[in-house]
Formats: C-alpha cells, structure tokens, sequence
C-alpha cells in the first residue's frame, strides 16, 4: 500500500501596492520629479528642454552602465571620474596636435583615430583596477582610489593645471569633427543620447542573453560558490573593469565634445553620481542584483531632479542636500527589498 503527499501549493502573492511602489520606484520618482516640476515652471515640460536634459544625463548614463557591471560584480569603481577627465584630455592633446620632437614634426591624427586611442586609454586604466583587483587582492574600494588619484594627478601633470579649448579641429589639417558628438543631432535627438541608448540596450543583451551576462551575476551573488561552477571569476572582474574604464572613456569624449574643451578637473564627483545611479535604479551594493533599465531610470531620475531645481532656481547648495537625501532614500529601499529574501535580476 502506497500513500501519496501532494506539497501545498505557494500562496499567491496577490496585487500589492506596496510592492508595486518599492519595485518600480524610480520610475515613479521620475514620474513624480517631471510633474512638480511641470507644475513650477512653464518651462520645464518642453521637448527642447527634455531633449538638453537628456543630452546632459547621457554622461552620467553612460558611466552608470559601466558602474552597473562593475557594481553586480560586488566591487566599486571610485576611478570612473577621474578616467573622464584624463581620457579627455588626452583627446584634447591629440586635437591640439602630437609633436615628435626626434622627427621634427606635429601629428594632428584624424578624429576616429582621436576616438578610437581616447577609449583604448580607459580601458586600460580599467584594466588595471581589474588586475589589482582580480590578481592582486586589493580590495575595489583602495585599488580603484589609488587609480583616481593617478589618473587625475596624471591628468594635471599633462596640463599644468590649464584647460585645452578650442577642440573643433581645422579643415587644413584634416581633424574637424569633434564637436560631432557634443551638438550633432540625428533625426533631432541629439547624438549623446543616441550613443547612450546604443551602450545601454548592448549592455542589456550581454547582461541578460550572452554567457557572460550569467557569469557576472553568478560572481557577483555568490563568488566563491561561482568559481567552483567553472565560471571564470578572475576574467569576469577584469572585464568589467576594462569596460567601466572604456565607457568612462566614452563619457569623456561626449563632455569634451559638449563643451568643445578638456581640462583636468573635469568629472570631479561624476563616480558618486554614477554609484547614486545604480543605487537608485534598485542595485544591490554586495553585488548579484540589479539591472540596465534600473540604472538609466537611477541616471535620469538625478539628472531631471537637478535640472529642475536649477530651472526654478534652487541654490547650487540644495542640489547637493536633495541628490544626498534620494541617495539615502534609495539604499534605504533597497534594504527593505532585498531584506525580503527575493532575489532581484
């Protein structure tokens, strides 16, 4: 005689608004953000201005994506700001021109070569937090301080503290087109935000269909329990590290294209508004939780907020006090989130 147990069915969670508000919580920040703000100023809810928004986020979206990676990953990337202002101004040095003092010449390299050795660069010094990382041990949050240090000093040195400006290039010398990025548009959006849109939905599909994707979220949650899996752990870090520096890379290029200059102290405190981003967007900071449509949320939930209380004329002062406030509030959420046990991908 044999008896047969039937295990009881999961209970149904049901509609819960609660849950409803805490998961999707930066898009309903962002909802709320551009509807007081449409209600204090006419000027706030305009397309031409949601397009200067956006082209503004674009630069912290684009270092968000890479912080993201590096973030699932359970590390920190503190170097991002700096990488900016240095890749940036090695596109500067470039655009000004390459003096080979043994041959007696100055190279002025064409634009797509300017792109190409500008993002090479980042991701080199990406590299080498990866590398200190993986390799050596450091903990993310000493390796990726000392690299912003260096870089930003090594930035300085290149300069002597001064800006390069004037980066539009010369017809003569067959280097125009830098300004391409910064004021371009295409079918009137204007060309940061495309370049944006193209980082976030190819990290998207690397996270969420490609090998590597599981991976990262394998390491990220649970490291050591990854590396027994066969999952390469040490490549996985160095990898999101190349292309957090490569992506910083790119954001340098786009601010130095806005603003047609380079200079040192550009970035300065770009890696905490990228690191707010993620927060924001319902990252986990141990790592293993998060996603790209989180984080672009988290970028364009700082960036409308600043803009907003700069149209209506907030001091500079509570800009700080308000973007530290949805900081706290964010990590605070996803406290309470993930203090549930569910885990979120």
């Amino acid at each position: 005689m044999s008896a047969t147990t039937t295990a009881p069915a999961p209970k149904s969670g049901g509609f819960s608004l609660g849950r409803l508000l805490l998961e999707g919580r930066a898009f309903f920040a962002l909802i709320a953000i551009i509807a007081v703000f449409s209600a204090l100023s006419p000027n706030y809810f305009t397309v031409s201005n949601f397009l200067i928004m956006s082209s503004q986020v674009a630069i912290y979206g684009i270092l968000s994506v890479g912080m993201l990676l590096v973030i699932l990953n359970g590390g920190i990337d503190l170097s991002v700001g700096s990488i900016l202002a240095l890749c940036g101004v090695c596109a500067g040095a470039m655009m000004q021109g390459v003096e080979l003092p043994w041959a007696g010449v100055i190279l002025y390299p064409p634009v797509w070569a300017v792109v190409v050795l500008t993002v090479a660069i980042g991701a080199l010094v990406g590299a080498l937090n990866g590398v200190l990382v993986a390799f050596f041990k450091v903990p993310p949050f000493v390796a990726t301080l000392g690299v912003m240090y260096v870089a930003r000093g090594v930035a300085l040195l290149m300069t002597n503290g001064l800006t390069y400006n004037n980066l539009r290039g010369s017809e003569a010398l067959g280097n125009t087109g830098f300004n391409w990025l910064g004021f371009n548009r295409l079918w009137g959006i204007p060309i940061s935000v495309i370049v944006l849109a193209v980082v976030a939905v190819l990290a998207g599909l690397m996270l969420s269909r490609s090998a590597f994707g599981r991976w990262l979220y394998a390491s990220g949650g649970n490291e050591r329990a990854a590396e027994l899996s066969g999952v390469p752990t040490r490549l996985v870090k160095i990898t999101v590290y190349t292309v957090s520096g490569a992506l910083a890379a790119v954001a340098g290029l786009v601010l130095a294209s806005q603003l047609t200059s380079a200079g040192p102290t550009a970035g300065t405190t770009y890696e905490l508004t990228a690191i707010a981003a993620v927060v924001i967007g319902g990252a986990a900071l141990t790592g293993g939780r998060g996603g790209v449509r989180g984080t672009m949320l988290g970028a364009f939930v700082i960036g409308f907020l600043s803009a907003g209380l700069v149209i209506i004329g907030v001091s500079s002062y509570w800009q700080t006090v308000f973007t530290g406030a949805v900081i706290v509030l964010a990590v605070l959420m996803n406290s309470i989130q993930y203090g549930r046990g569910g885990r979120k991908t």
